[in-house]
């Protein structure tokens, strides 16, 4: 006989460990299906967490090879232990996948060790065990897109999941995408002394984010020396003892060029994960792209069953993820549960970084909405200036008649903590002149923001 729940979620990441725990803080009996061996999905175990761990520890080697004696500070020879740092990396992520364990237990969530495989609208498999629910939310999270000509071996060929576990600096590493990750995991390798070449098919970085950032952003890795070949495809590559050569070949069409480097990271984009969850014997309806289709309370064709996160559509961030898990607890809780996807930041955890939230100026030309800009850089910044990083700036559009903020765009350092200010002004539907007229404090890397404010009506007052 199959063992039953109120609510049975399919995969521990970000987004279902947060639906089962609030889930099970509602009242009801709630499980989690996972098939790894620690809970937190990738992001916890090979994404998002792991990433920032060497972000952290090769920023900090770069600061004492680099800057450190720009503030008076002698440490010298520096030496590199990749291994230690490495190790590191592994202990943060255990603590991380731990402590969503600990939570599990706390709440009594049941963890379901294995694979799902549906058998019906309410029922699974897992392990060999059958288990029904009232009902059940898809939470597969994603996988790294292939591209053809280019097959991965997490050697020479790695995804973000080898990205992370180089055993040693590669001396040259060719990223194929100009995206979030790729950037990010280039960042460390430079850092470390390896050559980067990012190989980007579109004409700039991060295409998803404001223009001018973008062009800034590039200029400013530039300047780190990572190196960049934009309007550029890659149509194959050939792995041996000593390294990979890739084919390259302008996007519009032309001639085809080698490019040789010791390893590859295919970083073009995630795609939904569900394969093995058997949907078919679900009835379970997906759309062009491989999603899960769902309506505006993520519930799929099929009564009962729901789905969040990157399985459906929409920006595949962990955030967002969890912010539509809490969502769907409160709706099958018979509460009101609401994601305001206008207001779900997005950040590249470089050095310097970028955040953006809402609207970016091509998006507000192309709708035809009238709109303000106010702008202040960081090199006006006191508290930037004494950091030593003036890079980038704070860029705000807000709606020509009510001032109303529309999108925020920051490059900058901390600018992932920073954005949450613009963040919470565009979920209270903040004007600009209301960030104006909000003290911060002195001197803070987040007066930027109150500048840019003010320049949105002409009138910053330090540059």
């Amino acid at each position: 006989m199959s063992e039953s729940f109120d609510l049975i979620v399919i995969g521990a990441g970000p987004g279902g460990y947060v639906c089962a725990i609030r889930a099970a803080q509602l009242g009801m009996k709630v499980a989690c299906v996972e098939k790894r061996e620690t809970l937190g999905g990738t992001c916890l175990n090979i994404g998002c967490i792991p990433s920032k761990a060497l972000l952290q520890s090769s920023e900090n080697y770069d600061e004492a090879v680099h800057h450190f004696a720009d503030h008076g500070i002698g440490v010298g020879q520096v030496s590199l232990d990749l291994a230690r740092m490495q190790a590191r990396k592994a202990e943060v992520v255990s603590a991380n996948v731990k402590g969503v364990e600990f939570l599990f237990k706390k709440n009594k969530v049941t963890w379901l060790k294995g694979e799902a495989k549906f058998l019906a609208g309410n029922r699974i498999a897992v392990a060999g065990q059958e288990y029904e629910a009232k009902n059940i939310v898809i939470a597969s999270g994603s996988e790294s897109i292939p591209l053809r000509g280019v097959e991965v071996d997490e050697k020479r060929v790695v995804t973000s999941t080898g990205g992370l576990e180089l055993d040693k600096v590669p001396g040259h590493l060719v990223v194929i995408g100009g995206g979030y990750i790729g950037l990010e995991l280039g960042s460390v390798w430079r850092r470390l002394s390896a050559e980067v070449t990012v190989v980007e098919f579109l004409d700039r970085l991060v295409p998803g984010m404001d223009a001018e950032v973008g062009k800034t952003f590039e200029r400013v890795l530039g300047k780190q020396g990572i190196k960049f070949r934009l309007k550029t495809k890659v149509t194959g590559a050939t792995v041996a003892d000593n390294g990979v050569t890739l084919t390259v070949e302008p996007a519009a069409g032309g001639a085809a060029e080698e490019l040789r480097c010791d390893v590859v990271l295919l970083a073009i984009g995630r795609r939904a994960f569900t394969g093995g969850l058997n949907l078919d014997a679900a009835g379970v309806a997906l759309d062009e792209r491989g999603r899960v289709v769902v309506d505006n309370h993520f519930a799929t064709n099929v009564p009962g069953v729901y789905a969040i996160g990157d399985v459906i559509t929409g920006p595949m961030l962990a955030h967002k993820a969890e912010e539509e898990g809490v969502a769907v607890a409160e709706i099958l809780a018979g509460q009101a549960g609401h994601v305001n996807y206008g207001a779900i930041p997005g950040v590249v955890y470089t050095w310097p970084e970028v955040a953006a939230v809402g609207e970016t100026e091509e998006q507000l030309k192309a709708s035809g909405r009238a709109y303000k800009v106010g702008k202040f850089p960081f090199t006006a910044n006191g508290r930037a200036r004494a950091m030593g990083s003036t890079d980038g700036f704070v860029k705000i559009l807000s709606d020509k008649d009510t001032d109303r903020v529309l999108g925020a765009h920051i490059i900058g350092p901390d600018a992932g903590t920073m954005i949450a200010e613009l963040v919470l002004a565009i979920e209270f539907g903040a004007s600009a002149e209301d960030i104006a007229r909000t003290s911060h404090a002195h001197p803070s890397l987040n007066e930027a923001v109150k500048e840019a404010a003010l320049a949105v009506d002409g009138r910053p007052l330090h540059i």
